[in-house]
């Protein structure tokens, strides 16, 4: 079957088989295209609530499907590919930081979305890379410990110098591989692009960056911006995506190695085979699970609106 054709077979098996398809900015195009939700993480899971569908297939990683089962509990959720992980989410879990909670007793926890179900259950507040910095300053206490990502800890550290932040080593192995030299080089390739990174990367090349923000906010800068060039510093896809809908601009990649193995792991085959119930996972989880890791993102809602 050619692509176009996989597509309209997609289309039409989703709507006989009441499935709302949910697709993460880091899928492929020809994903993305047949999706009736793109964007970051949390908000794919905020439209989950939304939509009539009785079932919903992300298209994406483990942890964006466990939060979708948080937020839609009476939902059938589905993961693309039941091997598609997170290397952030999985190095940390509850064991460890209920190891750590008794040195860390007058702190309060908080946990980048992009972390299990299970973890979230001992968290206090989850936030994500866009709304980390406002829900961090809204936070009573003065000592935070952020979790799992330091470059995203280090980050929000910079934007909120009244807070006392500590961090655990941990993090998105992709944004931390690229280093300041590669953004030189991307400027000496592109002279006066202006380079746009995500805020896992590290600090050294947060400094040198243009402009600091989540995939979408990124995405929404290149959009408003009346330059032409930028220099992508997150997912290839990002760069690929942003091209596609704008062809008379020109978005160059920071580093070849921006590429995340675990979202590239869906195909579209994965994606028809789901919708005609041949493929793909569903995600089970508790009702207690569900009810303690939903805490955390109801905190996150309510000081987002502080």
């Amino acid at each position: 079957m050619k692509i176009n054709d996989i597509q309209k077979e997609i289309l039409r098996l989703k709507k006989e088989n009441d499935i709302c398809i949910l697709a993460h900015s880091y899928q492929a195009h020809e994903i993305l295209e047949i999706a009736d939700f793109t964007g970051d993480s949390y908000a794919l899971s905020v439209k989950a609530q939304s939509v009539p569908n009785k079932t919903v297939l992300m298209c994406g990683v483990r942890f964006m499907a466990e939060t979708c089962k948080i937020l839609s509990p009476e939902k059938k959720v589905l993961i693309s590919h039941p091997e598609a992980g997170c290397a952030m989410a999985d190095m940390m879990d509850k064991e460890l930081i209920e190891q750590l909670k008794p040195r860390y007793k007058d702190y309060t926890i908080v946990a980048y979305v992009n972390t299990t179900a299970a973890l979230k259950t001992i968290c206090d507040v989850c936030v994500t890379s866009s709304s980390a910095v406002q829900i961090v300053n809204n936070i009573e206490n003065k000592n935070i410990l952020f979790i799992p990502d330091c470059n995203l800890g280090a980050y929000v550290a910079a934007q909120c110098p009244d807070k006392n932040i500590k961090l655990l080593s941990g993090g998105c192995p992709i944004h931390a591989a690229v280093n300041p030299r590669d953004v030189d080089l991307a400027r000496e390739r592109h002279l006066g692009c202006k380079v746009l990174v995500h805020p896992e990367c590290t600090p050294d090349v947060v400094e040198k960056a243009d402009f600091v923000g989540s995939t979408s906010e990124i995405m929404d800068f290149a959009r408003n911006s009346e330059d032409t060039e930028f220099i992508i510093g997150t997912e290839l896809s990002i760069a690929e995506h942003l091209q596609y809908e704008f062809p008379d601009k020109n978005f160059y990649p920071l580093s070849a190695g921006l590429v995340c193995k675990n979202m590239k792991l869906t195909t579209l085959v994965d994606v028809y085979n789901c919708v005609r119930g041949k493929g793909g996972e569903e995600i089970i989880l508790d009702e207690q699970t569900i009810a303690d890791a939903k805490k955390c993102i109801d905190e996150m809602i309510r000081l987002n609106h502080e």
